[in-house]
């Protein structure tokens, strides 16, 4: 038996009031399962030496991996500003992240949707959005007949504590779909593991690296975007479909798997 950890990350906010924005319409959590000791002993070694490579110059301040800072070249990367560095620091990550051993899962919620088909009831987009992974994780333990936790990124105060509550309660109850024995078999504990983006844990790190891609690639697929072209996205998502996806275990089919459209 093996122990993974779930690493969540999101794009968007959760507020249904702006459902009508196109800028705010969609949220998205991106996961990414990894087992726990080659992260240990493989995958967080590796993406501190891809770092030091690049980027660290001081022992006593980690390097952060976060999207947005390193899209506009932002200290501590600013050295992408220079377009061979950039260059070579692009090939260098996209050949870790075909190389890495991980799975993921994208699951993607038109709020407009959402709110209009479901005017009476809605249930929390960031919650709803956060029980359809977890479904798909606690059936990968459950085939592997491995166990697992989960981390997210602290968000704030209330919204943590929600989210606290919201986990506990699956643990307990279960869902429609998968019942409370199966999820308490998988999962090592009914406690949610939250962290600051700035403890320089590393799973979440590659969740924030793939999570706009991925959101993006789905948008397009559903035709809720224009395809505006992102090559750099386009070739995380190429990797993403060639082996991280999860998958159906007997077609092979990503959609409905590692990759979800709600409502």
């Amino acid at each position: 038996m093996l122990l993974y950890r779930l690493y969540v990350d999101e794009v968007g906010n959760h507020d249904l009031t702006h459902a009508d924005d196109d800028n705010q319409r969609f949220l998205s959590l991106t996961g990414i399962i990894l087992e726990s000791e080659y992260t240990l002993k493989v995958f967080q070694p590796e993406m501190e030496q891809l770092k030091r490579d690049f980027f660290q110059t001081d022992a006593d301040e980690p390097v952060i991996f976060h999207r947005k800072e390193m899209v506009n070249k932002r200290t501590p990367f600013h050295p992408l500003r220079d377009a061979e560095t950039e260059q070579r620091f692009n090939t260098a990550l996209l050949t870790a992240l075909a190389g890495w051993d991980y799975r993921v899962i994208t699951v993607v919620i038109d709020k407009k949707a959402h709110r209009d088909q479901y005017q009476t009831w809605h249930f929390h987009p960031y919650h709803y959005c956060m029980t359809v992974m977890l479904e798909r994780y606690i059936l990968f333990l459950h085939y592997g007949k491995h166990q697992g936790d989960v981390l997210v990124e602290k968000r704030g105060g209330v919204e943590d504590s929600k989210l606290i509550d919201s986990y506990s309660r699956l643990y307990t109850r279960g869902t429609d779909h998968i019942s409370p024995d199966i999820w308490q078999e998988c999962l090592t504990s009914g406690q949610l593991k939250l962290r600051l983006k700035s403890a320089n844990i590393a799973g979440l790190q590659l969740a924030d690296l793939i999570a706009h891609p991925s959101r993006r690639e789905i948008l397009i697929e559903n035709r809720l975007l224009v395809d505006n072209r992102d090559i750099f996205g386009d070739q995380i998502c190429a990797i993403l479909r060639q082996s991280k996806y999860l998958r159906n275990r007997k077609s092979g089919v990503i959609t409905g798997y590692g990759k979800k459209l709600l409502p």
